[in-house]
């Protein structure tokens, strides 16, 4: 109930992009998603069906909750070839300043790089 109440609360705080648009299209056809809002929409008979009807209002949490993982890792692995570019940088940078400093001292030899 507690995370009900706060997806309330965020919800008149989400931009107009987010309230508009979801953030996983459906992969299902017309049919195939007119049938799942006619099963959604039926009295459940199984108590276990029955208490899933009480959760569906966390699907919205979920989806974000899935979303700011799946963001997460992406930023991982970006920022991991970041530092793997970085590290390549860097080690190019230093050859390039050991050539520098000696073909100041014997200008005949070919640069490193």
């Amino acid at each position: 109930q507690r995370i009900l109440r706060l997806a309330e609360m965020c919800r008149r705080l989400e931009t107009e992009e987010e309230k508009v648009l979801p953030f996983y299209p459906s992969s299902l056809t017309e049919g195939e998603q007119q049938k799942a809002r006619r099963v959604l929409e039926e009295t459940a008979m199984e108590p276990l069906a029955r208490a899933m009807k009480d959760y569906m209002g966390l699907e919205r949490f979920w989806q974000r909750f899935n979303k700011a993982k799946l963001d997460e890792k992406g930023l991982e692995r970006a920022r991991a070839a970041l530092a793997e570019r970085n590290r390549e940088l860097r080690s190019m940078l230093q050859q390039y300043l050991a050539g520098a400093t000696i073909s100041q001292k014997v200008p005949k030899d070919p640069h490193p790089l």
